[in-house]
């Protein structure tokens, strides 16, 4: 009977979290802080038998931690960030976090037509040329409802309802992300959204790999491939210009593997202009099926990741912020070109670019997709 108590407890007890820390078999539920409003911020670690750790937070979706086995038999945290939810709050950013309502930069000032109807989104800078990763409605600095789910593939689904109207964006949207850990070492994400009426919606995770250990130098000799025979431009201000491009010939040709460093200071203008390696790459294959997307693989640990999703792209960052540095997890400083974001989603600014497939979400046409993050050593 005490077990059976103890397990119905832990299977329904929905953000915020009973006090203290909540015990399951594979997944654990723990206090983490609280918001500047008062709101009880939550950490989860789920974990594989494989050996594969996530760590995440009900604060902006966000991966804090990922501990994946690597050759010397040991585990390599390969995920920037920071130890506590203070520091997130504190620095903001997107280190880990879903992004959303809509990823990347939406062009003519942050504005779209809808059904006939121009929609502008709420910006600080009324002068600003466009709205990025959801303006002021983004889902990165949003506290997600949470419900964990014990067994072998231990997984948290998060819930968040974005209120008509929120940042400008038209229709209530409910979006859930489930976060599952595999047996064969896999972090899978499964997102999901409804609207009441037809609005626009566009998701990703913005988790930083450091496959060599978070704050343990750079990725120049790690090795990447893209699945992609094509890209899509940007101008100099970072918009996409509608065109789509093939890879042949060019330095964005990544399907064979290559070595970052020799690529991420190419005079190549689509990565000269960023100063590294900023890509939106389009997936071969069809959208929708799940399929490879990308293979990133470091030398010294021996982690190879191979990332599979049904969204039609992938935008490759490589953690460029410039002058700057950053102090991350155990005061270690994080420096350009330190971690490769891998961001699958659906075309940029598609909202502003007919000739790019829809990113339109209805009643009858709700939003589902799925990536995959699986680990290796070779």
């Amino acid at each position: 009977m005490y077990i059976l108590v103890r397990t119905l407890i832990a299977a329904a007890c929905l953000i915020p979290l009973c006090p203290g820390t909540v015990e399951a078999r594979n997944i654990t539920g723990e206090d983490w802080g609280t918001t500047a409003n008062g709101e009880k911020v939550s950490l989860f670690t789920l974990k594989s038998a494989q050996g594969l750790e996530a760590r995440i937070t009900n604060y902006g979706g966000r991966i804090v931690s990922l501990y994946v086995p690597n050759k010397q038999g040991g585990k390599t945290d390969v995920q920037l960030g920071y130890d506590d939810f203070a520091s997130y709050e504190k620095e903001g950013g997107f280190y880990g976090a879903l992004v959303g309502r809509y990823v990347g930069r939406i062009s003519h000032g942050g504005s779209f037509t809808l059904n006939g109807k121009t929609y502008q989104l709420e910006k600080k800078d009324p002068n600003a040329p466009f709205v990025i990763h959801g303006g002021t409605a983004g889902f990165n600095r949003k506290l997600w409802k949470a419900q964990m789910h014990d067994g072998p593939e231990p997984s948290v689904t998060l819930t968040l309802v974005s209120p008509d109207g929120d940042g400008g964006f038209p229709g209530e949207l409910t979006t859930t992300v489930t976060y599952t850990v595999t047996g064969d070492n896999a972090l899978r994400l499964e997102y999901r959204a409804t609207s009441d009426r037809p609005t626009v919606a566009n998701f990703t995770n913005h988790a930083m790999f450091a496959l060599q250990g978070e704050g343990k130098g750079d990725i120049s000799d790690q090795t990447m491939q893209i699945f992609a025979d094509r890209y899509t431009p940007a101008d100099a201000g970072n918009l996409v210009t509608g065109e789509i491009a093939l890879v042949d010939g060019t330095p964005a040709d990544f399907r064979k593997p290559l070595r970052v460093g020799d690529v991420q200071n190419s005079d190549f203008p689509q990565i000269a202009m960023r100063k590294g390696i900023e890509l939106e790459m389009v997936i071969n294959g069809k959208p929708g099926t799940l399929r490879p997307a990308a293979r990133m693989a470091d030398p010294r640990t021996g982690i190879v990741m191979d990332v599979s999703t049904t969204h039609p792209c992938v935008v490759v960052w490589g953690h460029l912020i410039g002058d700057r540095t950053v102090i991350g997890k155990g005061g270690k400083v994080y420096r350009n070109f330190n971690a490769m974001s891998f961001e699958t989603q659906g075309y940029l600014d598609a909202v502003n670019h007919p000739n790019f497939p829809s990113t339109v979400v209805t009643p009858q046409k709700p939003m589902h997709e799925v990536t995959v993050f699986k680990f290796s050593t070779k």
